[in-house]
């Protein structure tokens, strides 16, 4: 990817001074805070995702309580996540052409609602596998709005200037909710049953909403074209003919195909090979997130993008490399560790694939580029759920994540093939959008240079 940097200079595009020395250093990682729609959003979003991460948790457990199937749980997997893969490009148009503030408080609404009855479900004692699959369905339908919806979000409540940060820190911001959910998850699920996980988590989300309403965010009118259809095909062309961001997305759905089918197996993990029960799934879950929350820290900490594109090779192959060896393993604490470079480097690849794509994009196709990068990350994931529950029922859920990880090797040795290929280019579009958004003129000729 592309050997150019945008150093962080006082600007009038973005504020923000070099930064130089330890002090500095930590003003860089945290300087997105400095607008206060983005504390708003991050102080809100922190809360509500503590209580995402338990439900995960806890739905997972509950699935594989009332069935004890891998394919069943691989199948739940599929139902919450395909209906991105299906609807994510309608999210991407709303994104592009409507208030994404409102887009946002809308999906969050909704998703606090169907939390709110699957917790009624369960703990009335009427839950069936049934309404899980119906409710997983029902949410994963929103998610293909939101998540469009509010990747695109970003740019509008922080800016250009400090739009990768805002990234960094909004992974941060999930992974460490990943860490926290999934052990309280955990801990709840063994000594009080699921529901109050869930019920949990339909709370939560009243501190997300509350914060999105107090902002004050610019939001100009956008242009709409005159077909839906059209619309969502420019954004399919634009990312079909930008090799950069093709292979970035392609090598984002191998991994989200292959790789990622090891949350779904999870509990069998815990409980049948590693015997750890639902407080051991809490903290295997919680070891991934500690790795997630350092990856995407060390990004949070970076100053431009030069190098990100050798960062996304690396790490895809550390993520297989790490998964296999953690698959064989079959002592408990041993996992726990081994589940903490899984967690870096994958968050690492998603997170430099995001900023590289968002560094690229236009304005104008925001919404809809990230609603195939949705398509790759979350849609392409229920496929591989399917498919690695039906092949840990016929070969055993560790040689299953063996084979992904191995696939994730061979994707990163692709992706490292074309990096010459795709770098001039890839710097072509990045000094593009520097210069759209009014970086400054040492900026973008630095960006030439390198």
């Amino acid at each position: 990817m592309p050997e150019s940097t945008t150093p962080i200079q006082k600007s009038a595009a973005n504020g923000v001074e070099s930064a130089s020395g330890p002090g500095s250093r930590w003003q860089v990682a945290w300087r997105a805070l400095r607008h206060r729609n983005f504390q708003l959003f991050f102080s809100g979003q922190l809360i509500s995702l503590i209580g995402t991460w338990m439900q995960s948790v806890a739905q997972s457990w509950l699935v594989y309580r009332l069935t004890g199937s891998a394919l069943l749980l691989g199948s739940v997997g599929f139902a919450s996540q395909v209906p991105v893969f299906l609807f994510a490009p309608l999210g991407g148009i709303a994104a592009d052409r409507f208030n994404r503030r409102h887009i946002v408080i809308a999906t969050q609404v909704t998703s606090m609602l169907l939390a709110f009855i699957l917790a009624a479900l369960t703990l009335f004692h009427r839950i069936q596998v049934w309404h899980v699959f119906v409710l997983a369905s029902l949410l994963g339908i929103v998610n293909a709005f939101d998540i469009p919806g509010r990747q695109s979000f970003l740019v509008d409540m922080v800016g250009k200037g400090d739009l990768m940060n805002a990234i960094a820190l909004n992974s941060s911001m999930f992974n460490g909710a990943r860490v926290i959910g999934p052990a309280i998850a955990g801990i709840l699920v063994a000594k009080i049953g699921e529901g109050w996980c869930f019920f949990a988590n339909a709370v939560s989300y009243i501190a997300v909403i509350i914060g999105l309403l107090m902002m004050d965010v610019d939001s100009p009118p956008r242009p709409s074209m005159p077909s839906p259809f059209e619309h969502m095909m420019e954004g399919f062309r634009f990312v079909n003919h930008t090799a950069p961001i093709r292979a970035l997305l392609l090598l984002l759905g191998l991994v989200s195909l292959v790789g990622m089918p090891y949350v779904v197996l999870m509990p069998i993990f815990a409980d049948q090979i590693l015997h750890g029960g639902a407080r051991g799934l809490g903290i295997l879950m919680g070891s991934t997130g500690v790795g997630a929350l350092l990856g995407a820290l060390t990004l949070a900490f970076r100053e431009g993008v030069k190098g990100l594109g050798r960062w996304v090779a690396w790490c895809c192959a550390g993520f297989g490399a790490s998964l296999a060896v953690f698959a064989l393993s079959h002592a408990f604490w041993l996992s726990v560790v081994l589940l903490l470079p899984v967690g870096y480097t994958m968050m690492l690849q998603m997170a430099s694939s995001n900023t590289l794509i968002q560094v690229m994009v236009p304005d104008s196709l925001r919404g809809r580029v990230m609603a195939v990068y949705s398509m790759m990350f979350m849609g392409m994931a229920p496929i591989g759920a399917l498919l690695g529950g039906a092949l840990a029922e016929r070969l055993g859920a560790p040689m299953t994540v063996v084979i992904g990880g191995l696939a994730s090797i061979a994707g990163a040795g692709w992706f490292a093939l074309q990096l010459p290929k795709i770098r001039v280019e890839a710097r072509r579009l990045i000094v593009a959008q520097a210069i759209a958004g009014g970086e400054p003129s040492d900026m973008t000729a630095q960006a030439v240079e390198d």
